[in-house]
């Protein structure tokens, strides 16, 4: 018995010296897997989920739409590039701050060169209080330029109740086309 417990405690100490590999770590807050965990979490429960989407005048129109639907009502945000990709290593500058008037840290990222990148500004809101520094909202602000449109998208999830999504495309020589929709699951509204 003393001597399996001798060659347990030598393998763990043989492997504990030999797996101190340096470890790279992500300064990043990942944000396309936050989203994708919320979207998990709607998956699993039984949500009301309401759909508004914002007309050009006064009128707006609301629709349920079902919980199996919600991943496809979230496609934009689905779509974003993750930043946190070794394809994006030394692309973005991350920098972080507190706004003292809303109660929040944010963690902002931009790119070095907004010209070659789509995603023009992430950041993440991240509430000090209450459970330890739990991420409130994020906000993205993408365009995907090519020769003949522009489309622009401003993002906003906020956690484990809504997002938002606005759509500005410009198209050469037609009007710009905004359309602005919410997905609403754990707030009141």
């Amino acid at each position: 018995m003393q001597r399996a417990f001798i060659v347990l405690l030598s393998t763990c100490v043989f492997l504990s010296c030999h797996s101190k590999k340096e470890i790279k770590k992500d300064p990043f807050i990942p944000v396309l897997s936050l989203i994708k965990g919320q979207i998990a979490d709607v998956d699993t429960s039984l949500y009301s989920i309401r759909r508004i989407v914002f007309g050009d005048s006064s009128h707006n129109d609301t629709t349920y739409i079902p919980r199996e639907e919600f991943k496809n009502a979230a496609v934009d945000f689905l779509n974003i590039p993750d930043i946190t990709e070794p394809d994006f290593a030394g692309r973005y500058s991350e920098s972080s701050s507190y706004d003292e008037n809303i109660n929040r840290a944010m963690i902002v990222y931009e790119p070095k060169d907004p010209q070659k990148e789509q995603i023009q500004r992430e950041e993440v809101l991240i509430n000090p209080d209450g459970e330890s520094g739990k991420v409130s909202s994020i906000i993205i602000n993408s365009i995907i330029s090519s020769k003949d449109s522009l489309l622009e998208k401003k993002l906003l999830w906020q956690i484990d109740k809504s997002f938002q999504a606005t759509i500005i495309r410009q198209k050469l020589g037609q009007p710009e086309t905004t359309t602005t929709y919410k997905v609403i699951w754990g707030e009141d509204e």
